[in-house]
C-alpha cells in the first residue's frame, strides 16, 4: 500500500546514492554504457543507475520497460542471489522486465549481449 503513494521512479530519498554510483561505474558498466547510451542501440534511450521503488537498477529503457543488470563476482554469494531473486521479483511484479548478464560475458562476447537487448525491443504492450 506504501507504494502507490510513493513516487516508483528516481525517489529523492535514493538521489545521493544514484549520484554516486554513477560516478563510480563498475569496469563492466562503462564498458556496456559506452555501447547503449545517448541511443546508440536502436535509437533507445536507456539511463543508468536509475530507481525503482527501493532498488536502483545499473540500466533502464523506459520506453521497453527493460531493467538490465551486470553481475559481478559478489553476485556468487548466496545473500546476495537471494536479494537479487526479490528484488527482481519486485520489478517482475511492477511490470518490468528484468535481464542479467555476468561482466565476463560483457567483456568477452558484448555483440552478443547487444543483439540479446535488441531482442527485447518491441516486445512490451
Amino acid at each position: 500500500m506504501w507504494m502507490k503513494r510513493r513516487k516508483l521512479h528516481s525517489r529523492k530519498e535514493l538521489q545521493g546514492l544514484r549520484r554516486k554510483l554513477r560516478k563510480n561505474l563498475t569496469p563492466a558498466e562503462a564498458f556496456l554504457w559506452k555501447r547503449i547510451k545517448s541511443r546508440q542501440l536502436a535509437g533507445r534511450r536507456f539511463t543508468k543507475q536509475h530507481s525503482i521503488g527501493p532498488y536502483v537498477i545499473d540500466f533502464y529503457c523506459a520506453s521497453e520497460r527493460l531493467v538490465i543488470e551486470l553481475d559481478g563476482q559478489r553476485h556468487n554469494d548466496p545473500l546476495i542471489q537471494d536479494y537479487d531473486y526479490h528484488r527482481t521479483k519486485f520489478l517482475e511484479g511492477k511490470g518490468f522486465r528484468v535481464v542479467r548478464f555476468e561482466n565476463i560475458v560483457v567483456f568477452e562476447r558484448v555483440e552478443q549481449v547487444l543483439e540479446e537487448i535488441r531482442e527485447y525491443f518491441g516486445q512490451y504492450e
